[in-house]
């Protein structure tokens, strides 16, 4: 069982992540070789080559598409495209669009290009216009009409004293434009496909077109007649001429003619020489695959391997390729050997695994026949190339070196990754299965077999050899020592104990079953089947420490089950979708899952708890594996993106001691300030500690003080704005309780005694604390004059009152006089409609002697704090004045009954009623 000290998992943090950055269109290099300009959507992204992580993210306010964008040879302006006719200058350094004009083209912008001078810009519309542009003087210079339909290719000469342009659109053909006359002297025709790129001697004398006619043809711009047709026997998308001041006789290139490198459909880089046209070098292809498990090493027209663009880095004698599915490929020149290599566009990532000592890198199969290596630290990434279909699984060693991978191809491979120089190579591959290959698993103990799991509802055993090769020269070819007809369905996923003695199962038949792998000749037995899922099982893991196997399913629901008599043990639901995939974490403690809801969650298995919902992706979560020191995890995603995840869990435990270390220390500091009477320090402390419990009890300490609505003035209105804001939200809150709304209003009167109605509505959520507080100051008010008004009726009632027995001078004494307590009421006065003088009223038709009787509950409902706000004050001036005269008269009657003694009894009787009503402690019988 788990260590009883071990520390449960709380959270997970994001540490890094792997986005996409291209996804087709122009790229462009600057011209001091740092970064590559790609398109992304509606974004232009800069990518830093160095490190190749985005830096900047040039994205349109519109959210519309780019259609084009161009960067100025001095590498200072940029300008985008895009399908709202805008055209838009940055400052891409900054971020910031500093100028915006409108596009005179009726439909999108195809082509843009600078000239060497970074001051005239050419589009190329899709309506077969080309427009030049001032960029400094910000006015539209030239508008060139003829082409017929997109003109795809605009190219300035690079001679500038001769004001020339070059496009090309869809009639096959180059034109070259005068920009002095504004006409068109000359049409270049030798293609007899889409023209792709063009490019220029440096004296200016030669120009080199291709197309996808497969042919190059080299033009004399003197004569402007073709010199050379240069048969390349391919689609060739760019060309580019290779640098002066180089040997590049390891690369075939032994005279000083003309000599050209082509980038196409076969996916390599060739060199030619222009005088002859052949070929004098030519690309090795990638690791071709082994016979009986492709379709052979060739390259075919459209393969996703072949290259889109070709960029020239003359300075650091380099040059950058862009291949179909959007990898950027860096090759140093003369021997063009790969330097470097970018992932822009990993489409639907299918599953990823740490790989390498310490996780330094991991493996990911996406949606293609390539399995790319990330370098965690770099985000450099290396393509394996292998497999000739998509491939759906990897799963990595123990030792994490050696790895294996399953595809569409129906086969498996096995790959080693070298750990001096981080190359992958395969080593060993597999193909029997009849259909796809959709899960595979690792042995634990030892690197000595593999476990495989079909859609032609088959597991197969794999032995690995003792030794296994270091490189790909001599590849094993795989036997599969087991083949078991396990499901009824597709396969979806297996698994390998952690004794390497039991594989599990999980299939689209909603079943889960567990086989025991014994001696080679034995195969595999059946020793149970898991059933109680109502779809179909994507994941099987089994337990690292307890004789336990989890399972989820399409259902959105996980299981536990025990080995022993392959019964349910516990079942969590928590996601809204299929749960994909699964893995044990903190020793076998806590389970973590991935949706199809794009959700990542980590449960607590004792209590059931979903501890923790981790959302970083807007699409299925394919991949999800963990580091093997349990302190990261990788995600994958059908939104292309890979996330890293650190454990946080105890940098929040410790940052949270600190924070509770940081408050005592500030809670003494409040005491003591307290203690010394230094109210606005301590004030500005309890605010900024946002405790407005403490802050009320700073308050209070304040007004209890000598002069303590004076002091309480001068501290509120030393404080800062900020401060303030906190003061008035703290005090919508004390408004609601009785017990601390006087002190809430005290603070309330010297805001909107000393503060403009301005100056508050400047404040953080103003509105909303006004409107809050009108209703309860309603309620307060109401309540005080109800208060106020029970506090007259026990004033009458004691001038009624006189002590038994006292001698009859004190008669007259017994007439007190009230005037000195009118004093006791408000200024401010009730409603009209208050309960007091309707009582009086009736009190004097009835009997003017005394007051009329009262219950506990008619008290009580007289004291509760309801009702409404502020009364009419002038009104209830003269309800006070009508209410002296009742007293008064009623102190008259009181004297002329004493010398009745038939009305002795009755009035006794009342008054003990009252008596029994009011019982003040200090008086003993009384009298009416």
């Amino acid at each position: 069982m788990a260590n009883s000290n071990l520390q449960f998992k709380t959270n997970y943090a994001v540490s890094s992540t792997i986005e996409p950055f291209y996804k087709g269109g122009k790229v462009q290099i600057s011209k001091d070789e740092k970064y590559i300009f790609c398109m992304c959507g509606t974004r232009v992204n800069v990518l830093e080559i160095v490190t190749g992580k985005v830096v900047h993210s040039i994205e349109q306010d519109d959210q519309e598409d780019i259609t084009s964008f161009a960067l100025s040879l001095d590498d200072e302006i940029l300008v985008t495209a895009s399908k709202t006719l805008l055209l838009k200058q940055w400052d891409w350094k900054l971020g910031q669009c500093t100028r915006s004009w409108r596009a005179i083209h009726n439909v999108p912008i195809a082509s843009m290009t600078f000239d060497t001078t970074s001051t005239l810009l050419a589009t190329g519309g899709c309506d077969g216009t080309i427009k030049l542009w001032d960029v400094l003087k910000q006015y539209c210079t030239h508008n060139l009409k003829g082409s017929p339909g997109v003109v795809h290719l605009v190219e300035f000469h690079p001679d500038i004293s001769l004001l020339q342009l070059f496009s090309s659109a869809t009639d096959c053909s180059i034109r070259v434009w005068d920009l002095k006359s504004s006409r068109c002297v000359c049409v270049l025709k030798s293609h007899y496909s889409l023209v792709t790129s063009l490019a220029f001697s440096p004296d200016g004398a030669t120009m080199v077109s291709s197309g996808r006619d497969q042919i190059c043809t080299v033009w004399d711009l003197k004569s402007r007649e073709a010199k050379k047709t240069v048969p390349v026997y391919e689609a060739v998308e760019s060309v580019v001429l290779l640098p002066e001041g180089c040997d590049y006789s390891e690369i075939g290139v032994k005279t000083n003619e003309l000599h050209f490198i082509t980038a196409g459909s076969k996916g390599v880089l060739r060199v030619w020489e222009s005088s002859t046209s052949r070929c004098v070098f030519a690309q090795a292809l990638p690791s071709a695959s082994p016979v009986g498990c492709s379709q052979g090493g060739v390259l075919e027209d459209g393969d996703p391997r072949s290259l889109t663009y070709c960029l020239p880095m003359p300075t650091s004698f380099r040059l950058a390729t862009v291949t179909a599915e959007h990898n950027i490929l860096l090759y140093q020149l003369p021997g063009l050997t790969i330097q470097q290599q970018l992932v822009g566009y990993n489409d639907d990532v299918l599953d990823v695994k740490f790989l390498g000592q310490g996780d330094s890198h991991i493996v990911v199969a996406t949606n293609s026949s390539q399995i790319k290596v990330f370098d965690l630290a770099t985000n450099s990434c290396q393509i394996l190339y292998g497999h000739t279909d998509t491939v759906l699984s990897v799963d990595v060693f123990k030792k994490g070196g050696l790895f294996v991978s399953c595809a569409k191809d129906k086969s498996i491979r096995v790959w080693r990754k070298d750990p001096d120089s981080d190359k992958v190579f395969c080593v060993a591959h597999g193909c029997s299965h009849a259909n796809s290959v959709g899960s595979i698993a690792c042995s634990r103990l030892k690197e000595s077999f593999v476990v495989s799991g079909s859609q032609d509802c088959t597991i197969k055993v794999w032995d690995l050899p003792k030794t296994i090769p270091d490189t790909d020269n001599d590849m094993v070819t795989l036997t599969a020592r087991v083949t078991e007809k396990a499901h009824d369905k597709d396969v979806n996923s297996v698994a390998v104990s952690p004794n390497d003695k039991l594989v599990a199962s999980g299939s689209q038949d909603r079943l889960a079953k567990l086989w025991s792998l014994g001696a080679p000749e034995a195969g595999l037995a059946l020793l149970g089947v898991f059933r109680g899922h109502r779809r179909g099982i994507w994941c099987v893991q089994f337990s690292p420490m307890d004789q336990v196997l989890a399972t989820s399913s399409a259902d959105g629901s996980v299981k536990l089950w025990g080995l022993q008599d392959f019964s349910c043990l516990k079942t969590f639901e928590g996601h809204d979708a299929s749960v994909l995939k699964l893995m044990f974490v903190s020793r076998g403690t806590q389970l973590l899952t991935s949706g199809s809801d794009g959700l990542v969650k980590l449960w607590t298995i004792k209590t059931n708890e979903c501890v923790k919902t981790l959302d970083a992706h807007q699409d299925k979560v394919w991949g999800l594996h963990g580091s093997r020191k349990d302190d990261r995890i990788v995600t994958a995603s059908a939104d292309s993106n890979i996330t890293v995840w650190k454990d946080v869990t105890e940098e929040e435990k410790a940052e949270e001691q600190a924070k509770q270390e940081v408050q005592i220390l500030k809670k003494q500091e409040l005491t003591n300030l307290l203690h010394e009477k230094k109210y606005l320090k301590a004030l500005g402390l309890a605010i900024s500690l946002d405790q407005p419990h403490t802050v009320l009890k700073v308050i209070q300490a304040i007004r209890q003080g000598e002069d303590g609505d004076d002091q309480l003035e001068k501290t509120l209105l030393k404080l800062r704005q900020d401060q303030k804001e906190s003061m008035l939200h703290y005090c919508t809150v004390w408004n609601t309780n009785a017990r601390s709304c006087l002190d809430a209003q005290a603070v309330i009167r010297v805001m909107l005694t000393h503060l403009t109605p301005e100056e508050l509505l400047q404040f953080q959520g103003a509105r909303k604390n006004l409107e809050g507080l009108i209703p309860y100051t309603e309620r307060h008010m109401q309540r005080i004059s109800r208060l106020l008004q029970a506090s007259m009726f026990l004033h009458y009632m004691w001038q009624k009152m006189r002590v038994v027995g006292a001698p009859a001078s004190m008669d007259s004494q017994d007439k007190m006089d009230t005037a000195p307590h009118q004093n006791l009421h408000p200024r401010s006065t009730f409603d009209e409609g208050s309960g007091l003088k309707e009582g009086a009223e009736e009190e004097e038709e009835d009997d003017p002697n005394c007051p009329p009787d009262m219950t506990e509950e008619e008290d009580d409902e007289k004291i509760s704090v309801t009702q409404k706000a502020v009364g009419n004050g002038h009104k209830v001036g003269k309800r006070l004045d009508r209410k002296e005269n009742v007293h008064q008269s009623s102190s008259e009657e009181s004297s002329e009954d004493e010398e009745q003694g038939d009305q002795q009894e009755a009035n006794v009787s009342r008054c003990q009623m009252i008596q029994g009503a009011t019982s003040p402690s200090n008086m003993q019988t009384v009298t009416c």
